[in-house]
């Protein structure tokens, strides 16, 4: 089925793509940000240092201090994974924190400095203005909320890694914010505004789907924080389901000193696992009854849901000794992909209903 509005783009095409190119951006932070964790990367930077921290170590005396200052902010996690580490092999996690950062501060000159080209110009209009206004505070909370997540890990002889309740409030942030300026370049992009959607009554799927997502995407920063595939790497659970219920009788569940309590990560793979089996039936219920009539989307939607499942298991079950980069990566990547993909899905209802009286709907 192809769909077609009485939407036109009457946005400007340079303010479109630079939209376009602002989600693309946040689309790469997060991949970024997945690397930087899973590399143990996030606390080698030991310092915030919005300005003078553009450039790196530039000579040997530098990379000696900031070497000498990642053992100390840092002690716990150097003793307990890095503790032979050499000054090249720090120099490769410093790289992936220091690039993370950069993308940041590149995302921000790409969005502010375009921002205030088009405000003069007078090509944003009221609508868009607030929405990016949105993406401005989201963006800012999310730089602001990255340093305290990395705060939590230096300076603490009892944590080998942030805080994982961090974490998830750093990619939950995330997630909004992709959420807001894909919703918003759409409607850049089919030249619809959020007061066209028609005021239809909402399928109650699409408040679970939404819900489950976002809560199998906090399970998931869980399960990165507290590193809990490590304790029982075997998909599915029925080939070990003995060994997986042994897991809860190490320990009481002790959910804020976590690091070493076996219980708790056990119960976080049981939430995880169990969400994501609930999830793709909950979608599998939406793609049949969208299917007809919102066909590529739904198309969109069960590719993404697909690879992701599929990315969840391979990380699980190669998660010997430490998640695997690649798959831990694209798995955090896509989820993202799923996100947008239930966007578009949710917009393209709106608009449907929106421009049925246009009589401009072609098969």
């Amino acid at each position: 089925m192809k769909q077609s509005t009485s939407f036109s783009p009457s946005i400007q095409k340079p303010v479109r793509i630079w939209l376009l190119l602002g989600l693309v951006m946040v689309l790469g932070q997060i991949f970024i940000g997945g690397v930087t964790r899973l590399t143990d990367s996030g606390l080698s930077i030991t310092e915030w240092e919005v300005v003078s921290g553009v450039l790196p170590p530039l000579n040997a005396t530098q990379w000696d201090d900031a070497f000498k200052a990642y053992k100390v902010a840092a002690s716990r996690q150097h003793e307990v994974l890095h503790a032979t580490m050499s000054l090249q092999e720090f120099k490769w996690i410093y790289f992936w924190e220091y690039f993370h950062r950069l993308w940041a501060r590149c995302m921000g000159l790409v969005f502010i400095i375009p921002f205030l080209w088009f405000l003069i110009k007078k090509w944003i209009p009221r609508w868009l203005t607030r929405r990016l206004g949105w993406v401005i505070l989201l963006a800012a909370a999310q730089a602001t909320m990255g340093w305290i997540m990395v705060k939590s890990g230096l300076n603490d002889d009892t944590r080998t890694w942030v805080s994982a309740y961090k974490l998830v409030y750093h990619l939950s942030l995330a997630t909004i914010l992709l959420g807001i300026l894909y919703n918003t370049y759409l409607h850049a992009q089919y030249g619809s505004q959020p007061s066209d959607l028609a005021r239809i009554k909402e399928d109650k799927i699409f408040h679970v789907s939404g819900g489950l997502l976002l809560l199998q995407i906090v399970l998931g920063g869980f399960m990165a924080g507290m590193r809990a595939g490590l304790i029982h790497n075997v998909w599915p659970v029925a080939i070990d389901i003995q060994g997986f219920l042994h897991l809860f009788s190490y320990d009481t569940a002790n959910w804020t000193d976590y690091e070493a309590n076996i219980a708790v990560k056990a119960w976080v793979q049981v939430a995880h696992r169990s969400t994501a089996i609930i999830l793709v039936v909950v979608f599998i219920f939406l793609a049949k009854r969208y299917y007809k009539k919102y066909t590529r989307s739904v198309r969109a939607l069960c590719v993404f849901l697909g690879i992701q499942y599929g990315l969840g298991v391979l990380t699980l079950i190669y998660a010997i000794g430490s998640i695997p980069l690649l798959y831990g990566s694209l798995h955090q990547l896509v989820a993202m992909g799923l996100v947008m993909s239930l966007l578009h899905l949710h917009y393209s209802m709106h608009i449907f209903h929106a421009s049925q009286n246009s009589d401009v709907l072609s098969e």
